[in-house]
């Protein structure tokens, strides 16, 4: 049947019901449906993202796709240094993406290194040049921003340049860079701001010290850093830093990678030490000038209260994330915030995302007890989309989520902590764990001390997995396979019947079978 002749027949079909279906022809010809609510609300939109991170895009997109009315709002604020960026987010401009490049950067050079044990003939002297590394992962960005701007054009969901505020529950007020002043409504509304960098009240740190808002987009080369604090930023930075060959350093006040396993945690900086990242443990800066016109002097005070001083090219400061809410007059419209971290708190009516106004949700880092990983709020934002418009009732899962931190020597976890398994459990758990030692890090003789895993398990039979660690070469690539077991409940006696890939580190996972309570010592010795 001819395309003129179907879409003939589809106009005159008559709706006894108070909802019709918008038909569209998809890429391989085939009629799709999707539900439109009619008549219309009186609203401008059925839905007003503010935010245009991932979650953001994610969930309009989807709620797009389902045929409704869809705004994003998006505005970055230039950091204190005057860093901005374009649409796509924390994630895509300033986080996970231009980080796993410039980690990769440093890898390579790593590689280069071990390439002469291997046999392959390179030159002592083997040169690299920041300014082509920007260049290169700056070109990446900006073409994911174009594409996000393509994906919406596509879905027909307007995007504005503008910041946004809510006059009421269903009012935003729009501001666009030259200071345009334009009223829109939604019936719905979602939060997906994100966070943004925390600087401390120290003197100088808002004139002198950069982000990872400004890191990534730094023309010069950073030289001589001071990385401050020992947040996962702080030492994914510092970890690529050095291994790009800057002279790098992190001053931390008290433990590396708060919240995640302290063993694993501990090792990972350990690991960082060993292959020349300098740290300045307890300590804490209490002064920041200026310093022979492009340096900066940092004075810094130890757990004894000592002060000592030092000139820096660079110091970033990564001490945390404040969720970026100030100034949408959330709180003047009934929803409640974290006071301290400014976050919205979720979860009213049974709804992990609804905050306390009916119509207003969060979603992404913004959001109270969620979880501040992109595929979290990606998830998240398409389940909400879902749930809005297309009768679904499944809620977003923030447990069991795995995740990886890109230092040097990658850690990855999903599940439960030790720490908080022992305090959850207690003494019903078992510990499986092994030192391993990877292939390829045998011939060059790469360091190995650190390279580590662990499986927390229930001791009740079937011994169910709660919590797998990994700290090695790749392992984001090696837990994502678990990760998705662990999530269906498998256990430690289904893991041991796995055959393992030989020779991967991926097979030690499948092999551990020494307890921490044996007191064995769990160095992997052969096959």
């Amino acid at each position: 049947m001819a395309l003129r002749q179907i879409a003939s027949k589809i106009s005159k079909v008559q709706f006894a019901s108070s909802r019709l279906c918008v038909y569209q022809w998809n890429v391989r010809g085939v009629v799709s449906a999707s539900n439109v609510q009619t008549p219309d609300s009186g609203y401008d939109y059925d839905l007003v993202v503010i935010g245009g991170g991932s979650g953001g895009l994610a969930c309009s997109k989807e709620a797009a796709d389902l045929g409704k009315r869809v705004a994003v709002l998006d505005y970055v604020e230039p950091s204190p240094l005057g860093t901005t960026w374009g649409l796509g987010g924390t994630c895509v401009n300033v986080g996970c993406i231009p980080k796993k490049l410039m980690h990769q950067a440093a890898l390579l050079g790593e590689a280069i290194k071990d390439s002469r044990s291997f046999g392959w003939q390179v030159p002592e002297n083997v040169g690299f040049s920041w300014e082509t590394l920007v260049e290169g992962v700056q070109n990446h960005v900006k073409s994911l921003n174009w594409g996000h701007k393509v994906q919406l054009n596509d879905k027909n969901v307007k995007y504005m340049n503008a910041k946004g505020s809510l006059l009421d529950e269903h009012t935003i007020k729009t501001v666009d860079k030259k200071g345009r002043e334009k009223t829109i409504t939604a019936e719905n509304i979602v939060i997906a701001v994100g966070m943004r960098p925390t600087h401390p009240e120290i003197p100088g740190a808002r004139e002198f010290c950069m982000s990872s808002d400004d890191i990534f987009w730094r023309k010069k080369p950073p030289g001589k850093t001071l990385c401050i604090g020992a947040s996962y930023v702080s030492l994914e930075c510092a970890g690529f830093l050095n291994g790009l060959g800057y002279d790098t350093t992190v001053l931390m006040r008290s433990i590396p990678l708060r919240g995640f396993d302290q063993e694993m945690a501990k090792m990972t900086a350990d690991h960082m030490q060993t292959v020349g990242t300098k740290f300045l443990r307890k300590c804490v800066p209490i002064k920041f000038e200026s310093y022979a016109g492009n340096h900066v002097k940092v004075t810094w005070e130890d757990h004894e209260s000592h002060q000592h001083s030092d000139v820096f090219e660079t110091v970033l400061m990564a001490i945390g994330r404040t969720a970026d809410t100030k100034g949408l007059n959330l709180e003047n419209v009934g929803v409640r915030l974290n006071k301290s971290t400014g976050k919205i708190i979720g979860k009213n009516d049974g709804d992990n995302e609804r905050s306390s106004v009916r119509n207003i949700y969060a979603i992404g880092d913004v959001l109270e007890n969620g979880l501040e990983l992109t595929p979290v709020a990606i998830k998240a934002g398409k389940l909400l989309a879902k749930r809005l418009f297309s009768h679904s009732k499944e809620q977003m899962d923030y447990e069991k989520v795995p995740t990886t931190v890109f230092t040097p020597l990658e850690y990855s976890c999903i599940g439960l902590s030790e720490e908080h398994a022992l305090s959850k459990y207690s003494d019903h758990i078992e510990i499986y764990h092994a030192f391993y030692k990877p292939l390829e890090y045998t011939i060059p003789g790469r360091d190995v001390k650190n390279c580590y895993m662990k499986l927390i398990c229930l001791k009740d039979r079937p011994n169910k997995i709660i919590g797998c660690h990994i700290l090695g070469p790749n392992s984001g690539e090696i837990l994502q396979g678990f990760a998705t077991a662990i999530r269906a409940g498998i256990s430690k006696e289904q893991l041991s019947k796995t055959i393992g890939i030989h020779p991967t580190i991926a097979e030690e996972v499948v092999k551990l079978h020494i307890t921490k309570s044996s007191g064995i010592d769990p160095t992997v010795t052969g096959c």
